[in-house]
């Protein structure tokens, strides 16, 4: 006789628990949230509570322990202020095969930069290099502010480069994509390398940084100064100390930055102050800074409006997130008014205009509003009212060849 069928009451069970994805949350001492994969990756992975965490909610049987030894429900080594290990930064060393990087856009001051660095521990969270580093097959994310590469050859090379015959001298930026006084700098000292390059050759150059450690070097910038061989831009984005280090969180402070422009005046070094980029609703005090920077003896001063070139869109979108979620789509909606972007482009995510033309200084109406606020105040202040000229006429490539100066 065939057996009856059965079916098992699980009512009284409870039921499984649906993944839960993990909110983000700050990491200390740095200013993206997460290792965002970078367009390259193959794979792209998700944080998920299952419920079978450390965390997990529920009686825990005496005496267990998890995969690592810890008992369950133990906090992890208190590193970081929320408890999770704080990421170290670690410095991979490169041997670079070129040191001069040059570029023809018509938007950039200068046609040639030097590098020390990719990434940068500063995590600024607006840096437009971000995405470089995904060509490293590192995260734009965490990976761009704790995996630093240090070119620890590019002193030599950029000393056999500018010793070619060919060589043609044109104003070099040292920092563009990346802060060349980073904190790994104090150990390393490849910056202060290339400028004792560029004196031994007496080239011209400029260096951009949000560091106080330019002042090291201020035995080295002085005296090329004098004779018109340096200049030295300092950003400073905002006054406000909490956002700053929300913002750029390795960065020196504000009136950190403003020591450092008045100690750079007072050598004789030409100063300017860079208060890039402008971010609305974000950096609300851009008249303050350029009135405090000018104070501290800065000369010239220039800006950009925010930009966010691939992953950088999705990690600053994350970041707002984060640290002002109530304001974050107020923010984006005004950074595509600051690029002029078309409906379509506002509905298909973008947030950024490529142009030549437009990228730096935005277009539009509120693009406009921005240049005439900056433009009044430096008129006011007395900003911008003569260009710092280096002279290209020094140059002298015999003296990186061992050669006595034939002038």
């Amino acid at each position: 006789m065939p057996r009856p069928a059965t079916t098992t009451d699980r009512s009284d069970l409870p039921a499984e628990p649906e993944p839960v994805r993990i909110p983000l949350q700050t990491v200390r001492g740095r200013g993206a949230a997460s290792a965002m994969p970078h367009r390259f990756a193959r794979d792209q992975r998700e944080a998920l509570d299952d419920g079978w965490g450390r965390t997990a909610p529920g009686p825990v049987p005496p005496h267990a322990e998890d995969a690592s030894g810890a008992p369950y429900g133990s906090a992890p080594p208190p590193d970081d202020e929320d408890g999770a290990p704080a990421p170290a930064t670690r410095v991979h060393l490169e041997t670079a095969r070129s040191a001069i990087t040059s570029n023809d856009s018509p938007d950039i001051f200068f046609e040639s930069s030097v590098n020390p660095y990719r990434g940068c521990e500063h995590g600024c969270i607006y840096c437009y290099a971000r995405p470089t580093h995904s060509y490293l097959n590192f995260s734009p994310g965490l990976d761009f502010e704790t995996q630093i590469v240090a070119k620890h050859n590019i002193a030599h090379i950029l000393r056999q480069e500018l010793a070619q015959p060919r060589y043609v001298p044109r104003l070099i930026n040292i920092g563009s994509a990346t802060d060349c006084y980073q904190p790994v700098e104090r150990d390393l000292r490849l910056t202060r390398a290339v400028i004792e390059v560029m004196r031994e050759a007496r080239h011209p150059f400029s260096l951009i940084t949000k560091s106080s450690g330019v002042e090291r070097d201020l035995d080295l910038l002085s005296p090329l100064a004098a004779q018109r061989l340096a200049a030295v831009y300092v950003t400073i984005t905002t006054l406000d100390a909490d956002l700053a280090r929300r913002m750029e969180p390795r960065a020196a402070a504000p009136y950190r930055r403003l020591r450092t422009i008045r100690a750079l005046a007072e050598a004789g070094v030409p100063v300017g102050v860079s208060v890039a980029p402008q971010i609305p609703f974000v950096t609300e005090d851009m008249e303050q800074v350029l009135e405090a920077a000018r104070e501290a003896g800065a000369r010239t001063a220039f800006y950009t409006v925010l930009r966010l070139p691939w992953e950088l869109n999705a990690l600053f979108q994350e970041w707002l997130q984060v640290h002002y979620p109530q304001r974050a789509a107020r923010v984006m909606a005004r950074v595509q008014d600051l690029h002029n972007l078309s409906p379509s482009e506002r509905t298909a995510g973008k947030a950024y205009q490529s142009d030549f033309a437009t990228r730096m200084k935005g277009s539009g109406l509120w693009a406009d509003l921005l240049r005439q606020r900056f433009a009044a105040t430096c008129r006011r202040l007395g900003l911008n009212r003569e260009r710092e000229e280096l002279d290209l006429g020094l140059f002298r490539p015999g003296h990186l060849r061992g050669q006595s100066s034939l002038f």
